[in-house]
């Protein structure tokens, strides 16, 4: 399997205006970890991270003289910014790696790890279209048939179940990811109503070509829905 064949595409994304209040509230509801800051044409520019809000909580104590005595100016000052900027732009992570669409399984896995980063954003031709974390690789080896080949017939099922979903405007919440492979179609994700469950299979049931849809659909729990 590829990136574009596990990696989760309907992105909660912010603007490197985004205050920094929008992002903790947006990675709540959205219970994600990380969220890409990427520009008008979608290009990545940063990510924050948990890591990255945590570090803000955790600057009011200042920098002890001893770390002070090895570091210079420079990076004193974008130390300060780091911990108590207001805006994505300033807390964001800026080195972000990023993989292409046909990046393997594999290769992603190992980046991962090698990295000790738990998310990855998919690229193409410079503009964000998706993102692998270690949950997507998990759900793809949980997937994976070996006697199975993935075919471009999958990957149109995958592209119309996503499509369609994104045209009826269900998912503002979580991340819905879809795995295809012999027709045979996955969903894994979080739902609010069993009604959305409901109408979520049948869906992927009624998209041409597949042969049956496996459940792994979570129920939020009601702290996360707002109640």
């Amino acid at each position: 399997m590829l990136a574009k064949d596990i990696m989760t595409t309907n992105v909660a994304t912010v603007a490197p205006d985004s205050s920094v209040e929008a992002i903790s509230m947006l990675m709540l509801t959205r219970n994600i970890s990380g969220v890409p800051v990427v520009d008008e044409k979608g290009a990545i520019l940063g990510i924050v991270t948990e890591g990255d809000l945590i570090l803000q909580q955790q600057s009011t104590g200042g920098t002890s003289w001893w770390l002070w005595l090895f570091s210079d100016s420079r990076t004193n000052a974008a130390d300060y910014i780091k911990t108590h900027g207001t805006r994505a732009d300033e807390v964001m992570t800026r080195d972000v790696i990023t993989v292409r669409e046909d990046a393997p399984m594999g290769d992603i896995a190992r980046i991962l790890a090698e990295k000790r980063i738990k998310r990855v954003p998919v690229e193409h031709d410079g503009v964000l279209v998706g993102i692998v974390s270690r949950t997507n690789l998990l759900r793809g080896m949980a997937s994976r048939d070996e006697k199975k080949v993935l075919t471009q017939d999958d990957r149109a099922i995958r592209l119309a179940i996503l499509h369609e979903v994104e045209a009826q405007g269900w998912i503002t919440h979580g991340t819905l990811n879809v795995i295809v492979a012999g027709g045979v179609v996955e969903l894994w994700g979080w739902v609010e109503t069993e009604k959305e469950r409901h109408a979520l299979l049948l869906l992927a049931r009624g998209v041409d070509g597949v042969q049956s849809v496996v459940d792994h659909l979570g129920s939020m729990p009601p702290y996360q829905q707002g109640v």
